[in-house]
């Protein structure tokens, strides 16, 4: 079985590259998988599933239709860019939509596959923030305005959130390794695949006296894009280059 992984693509009308990019792994490799799992940011912002007709979104779901309608599974966590994303552009495109951390059996290993923004929790600022707008009612009274209204508040979201980075320590937006310890415990696995930080690697960790892999995806760029190619007896990252 061939399971492919990736995330943090951040698809938007200004990276023409990187939709490309995408279509065309849609088009080929993905169409080689029995799954693919994307684990979040794959859209640079969703404004909510009433936005499905904007040019962009239409040409992601019909092309990722195309890739379900042939029996590839694919799965979708939502990232924090993308967390919006709902029951309308599953139907759309045939996506499986995920809870924000699940553990599915990879090659015969028990596998944890989040976004990895909640393993952030140094980053208090952003918790706090990511809290607030994960909660039901914030969510409704957000789509209850105006399409237009909401892509300028997140367009202002944006903004100010690229220049309170500027003020960060580096080290504060990776992750919190007493809070990917507990993840690890929470879920009783060993592996970890996640995205968010856009540092990839793969990393081993010692909990609780056993060794555990955590493994860091890639992320998209105008230059290059990558994901992770599974296979019985294998894990490989394939670069996307051009």
């Amino acid at each position: 079985m061939t399971t492919l992984f990736l995330s943090d693509l951040h698809l938007a009308d200004a990276q023409p590259g990187i939709t490309r990019r995408f279509l065309d792994f849609l088009r080929c490799p993905a169409r080689e998988a029995q799954a693919i799992y994307i684990l979040g940011d794959l859209f640079e912002y969703w404004a909510g599933d009433d936005d499905l007709d904007d040019a962009l979104n239409r040409e992601v779901a019909t092309a990722l239709r195309e890739v379900t309608d042939r029996g590839v599974k694919v799965a979708f966590i939502a990232g924090n860019r993308d967390f919006l994303v709902g029951t309308d552009f599953a139907q759309r495109s045939g996506v499986t939509l995920l809870d924000e951390s699940v553990v599915v059996n990879v090659e015969g290993t028990p596998t944890l596959l989040m976004h990895g923004d909640t393993l952030c929790t140094d980053d208090v600022a952003y918790m706090q923030f990511r809290n607030m707008v994960r909660k039901p009612a914030y969510i409704a009274q957000f789509l209850s305005q105006p399409l237009a209204e909401r892509k300028a508040q997140i367009a202002a979201i944006r903004a100010r959130s690229e220049a309170d980075k500027q003020a960060k320590a580096a080290a504060i937006m990776d992750v919190n390794q007493a809070a990917v310890e507990a993840a690890f415990r929470a879920h009783g696995v060993s592996t970890m695949i996640h995205g968010h930080t856009h540092r990839p690697a793969d990393h081993e960790h010692q909990v609780d006296g056993a060794p555990c892999t955590r493994i860091v995806l890639c992320d998209w760029q105008a230059s290059r894009g990558e994901y992770l190619r599974c296979e019985p007896g294998s894990r490989t990252r394939i670069a996307l280059g051009g």
